[in-house]
């Protein structure tokens, strides 16, 4: 299935798997490349070498194209994005804020730019800056959250921009794909059907509640304060609701998530942790591995496209 996407990235297939913290690191993205996908390391908070060690390790795992995701919202992002240059990455997502400031040093360096955008503005706004791409994600995907529905932005954004348009949120199978595609889209990005897959290293108590979780599992915090975060309802998320409807201010409500996402992915805590997971959580029943997982999508997708 060859889209402009695939030819820009290079990559076999149209699928991105989502540069989520603490959960996009070098075995993950090695593995989603190596299955003809692009694999994104997750910059998210970390340090700059930290950064670059993800890099060089997911390079020893596959010769194939991988990607940055850079969190413009992270106090390392000035030095990630410097890292991007040094170590040769040829693609970067971007989340959580505007990366213009950025743009030039990555353009000279050859450096393919696809940020990621929940309103038509923005995605405007960054075709006009040189972005070569941009990620639709709808409110149904996993983490922070806009308000647009994948079904509304997507074809939104595709008729107001003339680059590529890939979709997130809400997908996690052919059928996903192949709506994307209907939409306009001409790739789909995936975060949360990876997370339970056999090459990540997200501990099994997390990888369990999402293959357990149900249509109405899904929970949004920080709706109040601006701040929407999507995760697994858990005490940790009733007990924030409770407090947001109390009109607690975002300070006092932000002991209750500080390292709680790390707690989940890497201790196993998912009762008071932080359990990131989209919508199509209640999609998602077995584990496989990342070649597997994509092989039976685009197999699916393909034969609902050629009806």
């Amino acid at each position: 299935m060859n889209t402009r996407i695939t030819e820009l990235l290079g990559i076999k297939h149209p699928i991105i798997q989502g540069g989520m913290a603490w959960v996009a690191e070098h075995h993950l993205a090695a593995a989603v490349s190596e299955a003809g996908g692009l694999g994104l390391i997750g910059g998210a908070n970390a340090p700059a070498e930290v950064v670059r060690e993800e890099i060089r390790k997911a390079k020893a795992l596959t010769k194939k194209p991988i990607g940055v995701n850079v969190m413009l919202l992270s106090p390392h992002a000035d030095e990630i994005a410097k890292v991007v240059v040094e170590e040769g990455i040829g693609v970067v997502t971007t989340g959580a804020g505007n990366p213009e400031k950025y743009i030039e040093m990555w353009k000279a360096a050859g450096v393919k730019i696809i940020p990621v955008v929940a309103s038509v503005a923005l995605a405007k706004r960054m075709e006009r800056y040189g972005a070569d791409a941009v990620v639709a994600e709808g409110c149904e995907s996993g983490g922070h959250i806009g308000e647009q529905t994948t079904m509304t932005l997507v074809p939104q954004v595709v008729d107001a921009v003339s680059i590529p348009v890939i979709a997130a949120g809400g997908i996690g199978d052919g059928r996903g794909i192949a709506a994307a595609f209907m939409l306009g889209a001409e790739a789909v990005q995936i975060g949360t059907r990876f997370v339970v897959s056999d090459e990540s290293i997200v501990h099994e108590n997390y990888k369990q509640r999402i293959i357990k979780a149900k249509d109405i599992d899904s929970a949004v915090t920080g709706r109040s304060h601006g701040h929407p975060v999507r995760c697994l309802r858990n005490q940790m998320t009733r007990e924030y609701v409770k407090l947001e409807q109390e009109g607690k201010s975002f300070e006092e409500l932000e002991y209750l998530t500080l390292g709680k996402l790390r707690e989940a992915v890497q201790e196993g805590d998912i009762t008071n942790g932080t359990v990131m997971a989209g919508q199509i959580a209640g999609m998602i029943y077995k584990k496989q591995t990342c070649k597997e997982m994509i092989d039976e999508m685009m197999e699916q997708a393909e034969k609902l496209l050629n009806r």
